[in-house]
This record gives C-alpha cells, structure tokens and sequence, in this order.
C-alpha cells in the first residue's frame, strides 16, 4: 500500500481519451491508483466503473469522441485518503446539468443511467458544463 509523507506531493496521472482504448487506459489506471491508496475491491470496483461511464461519455459525446482524464491521490485530510478523478472534453457541453442528472434522461442512444450512476457510486461530483464549452466532471471517493 502506497503512504504519502508529510512531504510527498500528491501524484497524479493523465490519460487521452479518443476511443475504447482511452476508456480502458483511464479505467485501468483510476482502479491501480486506487488499488495503491488502499481502496478495498469494491470501492476499486465502484472507481473503476464510474470513470468508465464518464470516459464513454466522452467518446459518445465529445467533439471528436476525445477529452483528457487526470487521475491524483488527494493531500490526506480529515475525511481520509482520497482519489480525484477529473474527466474533460471540448464537446458541445451540457445545457441543462440538473436534468442530465436525472435518471433516464438521455440526449443520446443511451440509457440515461451514466451520470446518476456515476454520482451513486462516488462520494462526491461536481459538474462544470455550458453549451459550447465542454464538459469538466470532477468525482472523489474517500477511503473508509
């Protein structure tokens, strides 16, 4: 298991998102990262899935199916160890974020299930989205 000193700065990765190997890439590497702060199997699971939602809407999505994932271990705090996962693209952007957040709400060929899901699955997420400027999800999960 990965132990930060009080002096280690906190690491953090990118990964490319453009197509099926971009979704794996980021999956894969959310799921090591929270493998190294400790996360037990489920949570590993739950990271793993949520940022394989959020990489499909991407490829769905975005203007040339392409975004950027940074993956970094949070500064310990009261609430614990933690990962951030910060997915963004240069798409269309979302016009109404509340309504995207509904369950079964889809703009798209899917099932409407991506975001809500995402949400239930982590600890935190915040959604930064305006037609014509993209998209920027940022998700966190606490090690219990």
């Amino acid at each position: 298991m990965l132990a930060l000193s009080e002096t280690d700065p906190p690491r953090q990765w990118v990964v490319r998102v453009a197509g099926e190997e971009g979704i794996v890439a980021a999956r894969q590497q959310a799921r090591e990262v929270a493998k190294d702060l400790g996360f037990g199997l489920v949570d590993q699971s739950r990271i793993a899935t949520a940022v394989s939602e959020l990489t499909r809407n991407v490829v769905r999505y975005a203007t040339g199916g392409q975004g950027d994932v940074l993956i970094r271990e949070l500064e310990p705090s009261v609430k614990g160890i933690g990962i951030e996962v910060i997915v963004r693209d240069d798409g269309p952007g979302i016009a109404n974020v509340e309504q995207a957040l509904r369950e079964g709400f889809s703009t798209g060929i899917g099932l409407g299930m991506g975001l809500p899901g995402t949400r239930r699955l982590m600890d935190e997420m915040a959604i930064d989205s305006a037609p014509g400027r993209g998209t920027t999800v940022s998700i966190r999960k606490w090690r219990r």
